[in-house]
């Protein structure tokens, strides 16, 4: 999960924050913005960057905001909403370009409400781990609940206001044993986590990572309203991709495909890989991106 191009590193203040992100191509080539989840880092994508950048693509992963010491803060907000508005920025910042979404995770979610609120601004919208959510819910997807809330039980964990002390513990092994219990088929490296290992040991950045899982149900709160319609709301006029791993420990494999289908989004599943599918696996990742990204680039 090594990238030899170092890339770019940029800032950007927002919200009295100090934002980070990495740039990696040619300027003028179509941007394909990579966006991470929890329990993670940019890191993650290493593998499928370079894979892109040599495809024609130029490339921008950014921190969510809180995992990195400079935006981690007390005072801010740290829910999906924001992360958005931080995404748009730096699409702004960079000057607009034509521009797929990739997202992972909490990145999958961001970029769903972008692509929803705005989808001509956007090429393509590609989700990774997370299943389209909108429109309905299909009266199949019952019989998968009662597996996948077992799937979730870490989320009230996530929201305890002892959480954050839970997760520096220990060199972050809690956040360890979500990675080996979510992709039980990948033999990452302590090279591998070494990245996610630095955000959950520092109080500060865990603090802020685990506060997304707090603004989930705070319903008194406006973002929260506005995501929350946003997820709902019908799946966005713009091409989509749904990635999946067959032995994800997260997100049940079945209740992504069964989404998908309702959604009418095209969908893969790779076989033998988890829930962090692009870093285990990023060249079977981009059989299935490239494509995508390619017949949307016009």
């Amino acid at each position: 999960m090594t990238s030899a191009d170092p890339g770019e590193s940029l800032e950007l203040r927002r919200d009295g924050l100090l934002l980070s992100a990495r740039h990696f191509g040619e300027a003028e080539a179509p941007l394909v913005m990579l966006l991470h989840g929890f329990p993670d880092t940019p890191h993650s994508w290493d593998g499928l960057i370079p894979l892109l950048v040599e495809s024609g693509f130029q490339v921008l992963t950014p921190w969510l905001r809180g995992y990195t010491p400079e935006s981690a803060s007390r005072t801010a907000r740290y829910d999906l909403i924001a992360v958005a508005q931080d995404i748009a920025a730096w699409h702004r910042a960079l000057g607009g370009p034509p521009t797929h979404l990739v997202g992972h995770d909490w990145g999958a979610f961001a970029a769903m409400v972008l692509a929803k609120r705005h989808p001509r601004q956007w090429l393509s919208l590609t989700q990774l781990a997370i299943p389209p959510f909108g429109g309905g819910f299909p009266p199949a997807a019952a019989r998968y609940l009662p597996r996948q809330t077992l799937m979730s039980s870490y989320i009230p964990v996530m929201q305890s206001g002892l959480s954050p002390r839970l997760l520096t513990r220990d060199n972050a092994a809690v956040v360890r044993r979500l990675w080996h219990r979510w992709s039980p088929d990948w033999s990452f490296s302590d090279t591998d986590f070494a990245p996610t290992a630095r955000v959950f040991t520092d109080p500060a950045t865990a603090w802020a990572a685990t506060r997304y899982y707090r603004s989930l149900f705070t319903v008194h709160r406006a973002p929260t309203r506005d995501f929350h319609a946003l997820i709902t709301a019908p799946a966005a006029a713009l091409p989509t991709l749904a990635l999946s791993g067959g032995h994800d420990g997260c997100m049940s494999p079945d209740l992504q495909r069964l989404l998908a289908a309702h959604a009418g989004i095209p969908a893969a599943q790779l076989p033998d890989t988890g829930h962090f599918l692009h870093a285990e696996h990023p060249a079977a990742v981009a059989e299935h991106l490239l494509p995508h990204l390619y017949a949307h680039s016009h």
